[in-house]
């Protein structure tokens, strides 16, 4: 006996076939920007294979950085891009903390291959600094050694030592002796 309505299994078959189109178009619309973007450290590097030609100069095309108070892909640190027919790329460096838009524009056709906002986070960068080597080498000495221990410490230290020796005796003649019941 069963309970499912007709409308019910009509609305399931509507609704999937409404999500098809949207599944199908989503990963196009990830790859529609043409570019990738990452960063390390305070470097942005972008990469894309949009830029397939080179025009009558030879450049591949143009990347720009812009900052979040910058409007248009004139304004940004522009940097050409280099590489070959199937990979160009460009890096900025010495990058500071913020938000930021790469933009990509082809130099064959004047088009944008894809526009992509990084964030740059401030990162601790270790300070490294030299120091003098000793001039006759190795400076050996005492170590902890040099230090003047009071009477009561010294007894303790030599307590612990008569009772582990005592114990290290103890074990091993009670090893030597046969086994008994």
């Amino acid at each position: 006996m069963r309970n499912s309505s007709p409308l019910l299994r009509s609305g399931l078959t509507v609704a999937a076939a409404a999500a098809l189109p949207l599944a199908l178009t989503a990963p196009t619309a990830a790859a529609q920007s043409g570019i990738s973007v990452s960063t390390s450290g305070n470097t942005v590097s972008v990469t894309t294979s949009a830029c397939s030609q080179t025009n009558s100069a030879g450049s591949w095309g143009t990347a720009s950085l812009l900052t979040s108070s910058q409007a248009n892909f004139a304004q940004g640190r522009q940097v050409a891009l280099s590489g070959t027919a199937t990979q160009q790329s460009a890096a900025w460096s010495g990058v500071s903390p913020g938000t930021y838009t790469v933009i990509v524009q082809c130099a064959f056709n004047n088009q944008t291959a894809g526009t992509q906002s990084v964030v740059v986070s401030a990162a601790a960068t270790p300070t490294v600094s030299a120091t003098a080597s000793p001039s006759r080498g190795v400076m050996g000495g005492l170590g902890g050694a040099a230090e003047d221990y009071g009477t009561l410490t010294l007894a303790a230290g030599g307590g612990l030592l008569v009772v582990g020796a005592g114990a290290t005796v103890w074990f091993l003649r009670r090893r030597a002796k046969p086994y008994r019941l």
